[in-house]
């Protein structure tokens, strides 16, 4: 892989202004979740791999949560219940407190496994101190974990998941307080599919996304190694303990992917990026490995901490793309003169579309270029090694061959947009003055020596 590269120049006031990440956040972090709060801190906990206790850290960005100091705000008790399999911290504020949501077992029965509470009414919550409001009440009588808690239509809930007979379902109630919930929890899902069944029967780690007054929920599913998944509910109906106002996609919306190398992508958290965009928090290995053969995932720590935006398809639902690669993050390059368009590819033509609902057809990593370090080149995220280049004055995304030619073909000078200086225009190293631009849907490398040509040759990174 070429060397990341930052923009530059006027074009770099477009990057600055969204939301950078470099994957992985964290090492040997699984079951990630971060909560960005009104103080202008990012709050981040995770299940560390001794599973002995609870971690805490605060930075002010989502990238400096990489760097924060962790702080342990809490341990595991030494004998009796909260005394075994710390995990899944979640952290939550709600009505001026501080609230965990954790899972553990017993030292005894290390597998008796409840959802618990802490609270705290310190400002910063690293400094403590912390009350436990024990289990989940009215209190699970069967392995259970993954609580969360969300806000719909001014009533709160609380959500986990929970062994009944050979299944991990997700279930939801009314929550009376943080800690409490009433009447009979209500069955939402189930896992059915082939992909929620590998390795053990399993729907867990629920984490709501609301968004234009639509309720959506994903949950992780089957076993802990590269079968794990990320699958999406869809509340239709006003009634969320309905169980009718429930849907389930039938496929995955998060899984593994070879060609990025990350496997197992699962127990996400959500949280705003200081842009304002969505983004998906998530663990995934970079190396796949399965259960059985001797081989735990649960005594592997190798789940590490990851970002990646959100993206809205044209219905209305999220899109998540496939699991990125390593580095920086991926951007899309969208047209100056057709805002609700990007650069795709499409069996390796590059064209510009609208809707473009398999994301990572348009997704492009900015690297250093492949012919001049101080230019860039634009790597695909779902082939990775393949670059968007220029033949015969048409763009196309292809392997790189390590040619000179081809290596000159995909370098591009970085300049402020022709038609808008806060976005950018790519010049071709090798065929000075001309510019990648859109023309009757397809891209082209040419001059553009009137308006409406530098309009097409001119796009927003987003």
């Amino acid at each position: 892989m070429a060397a990341t590269v930052a923009l530059v120049g006027p074009a770099a006031a477009v990057r600055a202004a969204a939301a950078v990440f470099t994957n992985p956040l964290a090492e040997q972090r699984a079951d990630p979740h971060i909560y960005r709060h009104s103080d202008g801190y990012y709050y981040f906990t995770a299940t560390v791999p001794e599973y002995d206790r609870i971690v805490l850290r605060r930075a002010t960005t989502l990238q400096g949560l990489a760097t924060a100091t962790e702080q342990v705000i809490w341990r595991r008790h030494s004998a009796g219940e909260m005394g075994a399999h710390i995990w899944a911290p979640e952290i939550h504020f709600i009505d001026d407190r501080w609230y965990v949501y954790f899972a553990a077992g017993r030292a005894e029965d290390v597998w008796a496994i409840r959802p618990y509470v802490l609270e705290s009414s310190a400002a910063n919550p690293l400094d403590g101190p912390w009350v436990e409001r024990g289990q989940l009440q009215p209190a699970r009588s069967s392995f259970s974990l993954d609580a969360t808690t969300f806000v719909h239509d001014g009533q709160r809930f609380l959500a986990w998941a929970e062994y009944a007979g050979s299944n991990s379902n997700i279930y939801l109630a009314r929550a009376v307080n943080p800690w409490t919930y009433a009447g009979p929890p209500t069955l939402i899902a189930t896992p059915t599919y082939a992909w929620e069944t590998r390795g053990y029967r399993v729907n867990e780690g629920p984490a709501v996304l609301i968004r234009n007054g639509r309720v959506f929920l994903t949950y992780s599913a089957s076993a802990t190694d590269a079968s794990y998944a990320i699958g999406l509910l869809t509340a239709a109906g006003s009634d969320l303990l309905d169980p009718a106002s429930w849907s389930k996609r039938a496929t995955p919306v998060l899984a593994s992917d070879s060609r990025t190398g990350q496997w197992g992508p699962g127990h996400n958290s959500f949280t705003v990026a200081e842009d304002g965009t969505d983004v998906i928090v998530y663990h995934s290995r970079n190396y796949e490995r399965y259960l059985g053969n001797g081989y735990d995932p649960l005594t592997d720590p190798n789940r590490r901490t990851r970002l990646q935006r959100v993206y809205w398809n044209a219905d209305g639902t999220p899109n998540f793309g496939v699991p990125v690669p390593d580095g920086v993050t991926p951007v899309r390059l969208r047209a100056h003169d057709l805002p609700d368009r990007y650069l795709r590819h499409w069996e390796f033509r590059v064209r510009l579309e609208p809707n473009v609902t398999n994301l990572a057809d348009s997704q492009f990593r900015i690297v250093a270029g492949l012919a001049d370090p101080s230019a860039i080149s634009l790597e695909s995220t779902n082939y990775p090694g393949y670059y968007l280049r220029h033949r015969d004055h048409q763009v196309w995304v292809e392997r790189d061959d390590g040619s000179t030619l081809f290596r000159q073909d995909a370098t591009f000078g970085r300049r402020a947009g022709l038609a808008d200086a806060s976005k950018v225009s790519l010049e071709s190293v090798n065929f000075p003055g001309q510019y990648v631009r859109h023309r009757d849907g397809l891209l082209y490398l040419e001059a553009v020596p009137d308006a409406a040509g530098r309009a097409s040759a001119t796009f927003a990174l987003d």
